[in-house]
């Protein structure tokens, strides 16, 4: 999963992997870290949508 960089901490510390990528997809779960990555959040989420 992905997110504001701030947020890293507490991400990892209720167990998830936190990655520091435009976007990350796992099952059924699109991630950003920020609105300048709404473009490929949306690719994703259409791409998931479309499925």
């Amino acid at each position: 999963m992905t997110s504001y960089v701030a947020v890293s901490p507490d991400v990892k510390a209720h167990g998830a992997e936190y990655l520091d990528q435009e976007v990350v997809v796992h099952d059924n779960l699109v991630t950003a870290r920020a609105w300048p990555d709404l473009p490929a959040w949306m690719r994703e989420f259409i791409k998931m949508l479309k499925a």
